[in-house]
């Protein structure tokens, strides 16, 4: 019995010590499922034009992030990547966003805040706020990524989606509508922090996938301690908003864009396209 108790307060002192000194990096990659629909008749691109507009834009959405994390804290960074070199025959791609670039995601889920540092024009904005409190659904399904166990969560929330279009006439639509974004994550308690990529947290385990809508993120890699320490650093440089504040300017520029897009549509032979992204 002295034996047995000695053990179980070895392995809780041992569990402790770890906890204490708990560190790691995860490496997520991006993927988005597109629905294209380019417009058709005497000006749609010929077949080799749309393959590599569809290849750009599915480029656009091939991104490898970075996690680093202790017990509360963490950053989310893009990997560097090379600009891809610009088309020889004109055609270039440019999605409008909804939610701006991340330089640095900081998040503390013990104290419920985030702080995402991020850039617009040049312009560097330094987002403050606290974190989203999602509602999640446990659903007992499991699957496995990589060696770890992971539990499947699901929520849902509703967003408001703009599009815009012009046709072979020069018909322009500007629309927007309401749809239902639904979220999946898959988490594994054996890595025990409440974070995960991006601005997803929330459940008993570290986040490895994430599907919201037509966008997968999958971790490929993860490091638990590892040799080189990892310093969780929050950001401090940049013009201090709110994220209803930045939401705000975002919408600014992207009707700025749009603008700059109908002036600039047509191409040098006059002819014009319309190319429409589903989700």
């Amino acid at each position: 019995m002295i034996r047995i108790v000695t053990s179980i307060v070895l392995f809780l002192t041992a569990t402790i010590a770890f906890a204490q000194n708990f560190t790691g990096k995860a490496t997520y990659k991006t993927h988005r499922k597109l629905d294209i629909k380019i417009s058709e008749g005497e000006n749609a691109p010929n077949s080799a034009i749309q393959k590599q507009l569809h290849e750009q834009l599915k480029r656009q959405f091939q991104r490898t992030f970075t996690l680093e994390f202790n017990n509360y804290e963490s950053t989310y960074k893009q990997e560097a990547k090379l600009s891809a070199p610009q088309p020889t025959n004109g055609v270039t791609i440019q999605v409008f966003g909804n939610g701006g670039g991340t330089d640095v995601l900081y998040k503390n889920v013990k104290e419920g805040r985030y702080v995402n540092k991020t850039e617009i024009s040049g312009k560097r904005f330094l987002i403050k706020d606290k974190l989203p409190n999602y509602d999640w659904e446990m659903t007992g399904e499991t699957k496995t990524i990589g060696r770890y166990t992971c539990y499947k969560a699901e929520r849902s929330r509703e967003e408001e989606r703009r599009s815009f279009s012009v046709n072979e006439e020069g018909k322009e639509e500007d629309k927007t509508e309401k749809v239902t974004v639904k979220t999946v994550a898959w988490y594994t308690p054996e890595i025990p922090i409440n974070n995960g990529p991006g601005m997803h947290w929330g459940l008993p385990g570290l986040i490895l996938e994430i599907q919201e809508g037509k966008q997968t993120i999958v971790c490929s890699e993860i490091v638990i301690n590892p040799s080189d320490k990892i310093v969780i650093e929050e950001p401090t440089k940049g013009k201090k908003v709110t994220q209803e504040k930045f939401d705000k300017i975002m919408d600014e520029k992207s009707k700025e864009m749009m603008e700059r897009f109908k002036n600039k549509r047509r191409s040098k032979d006059g002819r014009s396209m319309s190319i429409e992204i589903q989700g």
